[in-house]
């Protein structure tokens, strides 16, 4: 491939994460991204999780085989399965060393040099009809986050070095695309979020409610507002200070969470000051009612 296709391949790759709504829709991209740039058959990007010793799927892209889902919700494998992830991200990372790429093909040599074994990711792309692929490291604030693994079929020609040194810059474009998407889902989320209690805020509320009353029109689907606000906090504020009004804010936010979950899909929120609602969008009037009940029962219980 040449220095300006794989540019191109780059820069599309950048564009595609770039351009995603949401870390799903980037994972799609880097995936594809990277299946493309590297004439790849079929791509997964998979995440490291620590704490359970694993790597999760996040996306499988191209041609699957039977058994792999787009986004798969338990495709997931133990790390020491897999020697060579082992030892890059417990030696050779922490030692110091480059996340480079490698290449693992269906004929080559069987790993760890003891007659019958085969490795894993050898023995899969055997039981998959693949004939090799490219694994890379995926490195995100300077820790390894997970890995891009890019296959071609049996009888295609398989991965040499160069595509291995190209899915090191592939992954690392991906790296940047992450970041970029996590920063991109915390900003909306606290753009919808009430600080002081973690509950939904007006301008969630808002586009809910639109998206809400848009459906009631096509559909017929019931939609109640569930409005209150708390008696009595101007008079906590200045007597016991707003340290004291704040922690009953955030007290009759958690009874209002809890309220809400007897609505299935219902949205708590602060409106702002001591207002708080709830939408519920699909639930009968009188469950409704029934919730709206209970908060007042609850709430009546608060110091």
């Amino acid at each position: 491939m040449g220095e300006d296709i794989r540019l191109a391949a780059v820069v599309a790759l950048a564009q595609g994460m770039a351009a995603a709504h949401g870390s799903r829709e980037a994972w799609r991209a880097a995936a594809a991204g990277a299946c493309r740039a590297l004439g790849g058959s079929f791509a997964a990007l998979s995440v490291w999780e620590r704490e359970l010793g694993r790597l999760r799927v996040l996306v499988n892209v191209g041609d699957r085989a039977a058994g792999e889902e787009e986004f798969p919700e338990n495709e997931a494998y133990p790390v020491h399965q897999f020697p060579e992830i082992t030892e890059f991200l417990h030696e050779r990372w922490a030692g110091g060393g480059e996340p480079n790429a490698w290449v693992e093909t269906a004929e080559g040599p069987a790993a760890g040099g003891r007659p019958g074994y085969v490795h894993q990711r050898v023995a899969a792309l055997r039981r998959r009809g693949r004939g090799s692929c490219v694994v890379a490291p995926i490195v995100l604030n300077g820790r390894a986050w997970g890995e891009l693994y890019v296959a071609r079929p049996a009888g295609a020609p398989v991965f040499v070095r160069e595509d291995a040194d190209f899915a090191t810059v592939l992954a690392a474009v991906v790296a940047a695309g992450i970041a970029q998407a996590e920063r991109l889902e915390e900003a909306r989320r606290l753009a919808f979020t009430d600080a002081l209690t973690g509950l939904a805020n007006r301008r969630a509320v808002d586009a809910r409610l639109d998206e809400a009353v848009d459906r009631h029109k096509r559909d017929g689907v019931v939609v109640s507002l569930v409005v209150c606000d708390l008696n009595g906090l101007k008079r906590v504020n200045d007597t016991r200070g707003h340290a004291v009004g704040d922690r009953l804010l955030e007290r009759f936010g958690s009874v209002l969470s809890l309220c809400g979950a007897m609505l299935p899909g219902a949205l708590a929120a602060r409106l702002g000051g001591d207002e708080f609602c709830l939408l519920a969008v699909g639930p009968s009037a009188d469950d409704v009612v029934k919730a709206a009940d209970e908060l007042c029962r609850r709430a009546g219980e608060l110091e």
